[in-house]
């Protein structure tokens, strides 16, 4: 996937948060969210995934543990929903680390739980695109 189909799919999966915020509202459950973004996604003709497991590997070992994913579009890009107060940093690390984890280049940290969806997005990047 080049820059400009990140870049586009990016936008369409903004455009699909924005309409969930402008439904719902803030204050509900993450998972209210994660349900409508998914159905949103899925009418916007994206594969999208939820609830994907992330293995966790240490020194080369597999362990019986496993992070766990709140949406993957297109197999590619990490969505990683809040309903928080505030985004803080250990929010992204833990983006950051899923990107790394999953070996995926872009993610998406969105938090619901704000008068206006663009001020709950973070972008993130692993490596460059």
């Amino acid at each position: 996937m080049n820059k400009e189909e990140y870049n586009n799919i990016s936008k369409t999966i903004i455009g699909a948060a924005i309409e969930v915020h402008r439904e719902l509202g803030p204050g509900l459950l993450e998972s209210v969210y994660e349900y409508c973004l998914v159905k949103e996604l899925r009418e916007r003709d994206l594969k999208v995934k939820s609830q994907v497991r992330l293995p966790i590997k240490y020194k080369g070992e597999t362990l019986n543990k496993e992070f766990v994913i709140d949406i993957l579009v297109e197999d590619e890009i990490i969505l990683e929903l809040k309903c928080v107060e505030f985004l803080l940093s250990v929010h992204e690390v833990q983006l950051v680390t899923y990107l790394k984890l999953a070996d995926k280049k872009l993610g998406l940290l969105l938090n619901f739980n704000v008068p206006v969806l663009k001020r709950g997005i973070k972008r993130k990047i692993n490596g460059y695109l």
